[in-house]
């Protein structure tokens, strides 16, 4: 196995450095979105928390956004009353109330998200399919370690 190039060397790509740069352009994605369906960033926050989990009750969803259970609960009324979101009875616990996206929803963030993923798809489109697949080992495994690393617990306070 050969040893890595050094930093310094102009040939080599700096992928730490970009990564870093599309992590943070996130937010700005974010931003973009709530303002183009009239969102909050926190609501938006909240839908992307509902399309990756199906079963999310009020009280999950706080504690996936880390806000106390009231503010979940205000969070998902104004979600509900902008027709994003509805409260329906848990498939198999009928005791449990889970949040579901409406069709709007999802076709208002499609619409807004389209031109976005119109872009990305040609960016992918620019590489073979060996290289998506190194790409999206290389993201698979970046994911991995960010979630690793937010889910540690922090550190105790300096003393």
């Amino acid at each position: 196995m050969a040893l890595p190039e050094a930093p310094d060397d102009p040939d080599r790509p700096d992928v730490a450095n970009a990564l870093r740069v599309l992590l943070a352009q996130t937010h700005d994605v974010e931003d973009t979105l709530a303002r183009r369906l009239g969102l909050g960033v926190s609501d938006v926050i909240a839908l992307q928390h509902l399309v990756d989990h199906t079963e999310l009750g009020p009280v999950d969803l706080g504690h996936l956004l880390r806000i106390r259970s009231a503010s979940a609960t205000a969070l998902v009324d104004r979600l509900q009353s902008a027709g994003h979101v509805r409260r329906v009875r848990h498939p198999t616990d009928g005791r449990r109330v889970v949040l579901a996206l409406t069709d709007s929803a999802r076709t208002e963030a499609g619409a807004a998200l389209a031109p976005m993923l119109g872009a990305l798809g040609a960016v992918i489109a620019e590489f073979t399919p060996d290289e998506q697949r190194s790409i999206a080992r290389f993201l698979n495994r970046a994911t991995e370690a960010l979630a690793a690393f937010a889910a540690e617990p922090p550190p105790p306070p300096a003393r």
